[in-house]
């Protein structure tokens, strides 16, 4: 069962020696919290392991315009872009999304091209604009089309508010990471310099490393590396 936040700083006020909130108040060890998750899922995210893949289908191409419609508001990386229908009967069968620079040589040369066709062609897409969680990017596409293709839009969305009624959205059973996290930050207000206490840091950084391991792989059923053709001739 998943934990929320407000379980999290139970758990801390008992190695904190405070049960009832004097010292440390809720707000102040919610917000340390929820920096913490943010710090686990960035690193999560960079696993590029799909934990926080979500798939939006309203995203459009329409025709004759230069940029993607209706991009969500909180995209942090987009993970591929495709048309929605990939059946051999599609009127977008052979369409493909490429990710291009917006300066790069594929994308200015396409921006010459005229209208296409959206079939049996690339399509390069430049992601700009600073994106969630300060708002949607803007994707600019070359060549246009002659005709609206509807797509699906895969990306890992950005975290958003937390509270302390929150669950922890971070998998890979995080909850002694966390704790570490937030008693090493709590422990700096008592602190004389208010840095972090380094030996509950130390204990951190371990689950971490421990934490990111075990969500580097999730399948068992094929083996990462495979042998090559000629090994047995090495």
């Amino acid at each position: 069962m998943a934990t929320t936040i407000g379980q999290i700083e139970t758990m801390v006020r008992f190695r904190l020696e405070e049960p009832v909130a004097k010292f440390w108040s809720q707000n102040e060890l919610t917000d340390i919290i929820a920096a913490g998750i943010r710090d686990l899922w960035r690193d999560i995210v960079d696993l590029k392991q799909e934990h926080f893949i979500t798939i939006s289908t309203a995203v459009t191409l329409d025709a004759s315009t230069a940029t993607l419609s209706s991009v969500p508001s909180d995209v942090h990386k987009i993970i591929t872009i495709t048309p929605l229908d990939v059946t051999e009967s599609s009127a977008n069968k052979g369409l493909v999304f490429r990710p291009a620079s917006y300066v790069s040589a594929d994308f200015q040369n396409s921006l010459s091209r005229p209208a296409i066709d959206p079939q049996m062609d690339t399509i390069f897409y430049a992601i700009t604009a600073a994106g969630g969680p300060v708002g949607a990017p803007t994707i600019r596409v070359a060549p246009q089309v002659s005709s609206a293709v509807s797509l699906s839009f895969a990306y890992v969305p950005t975290l958003g508010a937390m509270t302390s009624n929150s669950t922890v959205a971070v998998p890979g059973e995080c909850d002694n990471a966390l704790i570490a996290w937030t008693v090493a930050f709590a422990r700096g207000k008592e602190r004389e310099d208010r840095a972090p206490d380094p030996n509950w840091l130390g204990v951190y950084a371990t689950e971490k490393a421990h934490l990111l391991k075990s969500l580097d792989i999730r399948q068992y059923q094929e083996p990462e590396f495979v042998n090559a053709v000629f090994e047995s001739y090495w």
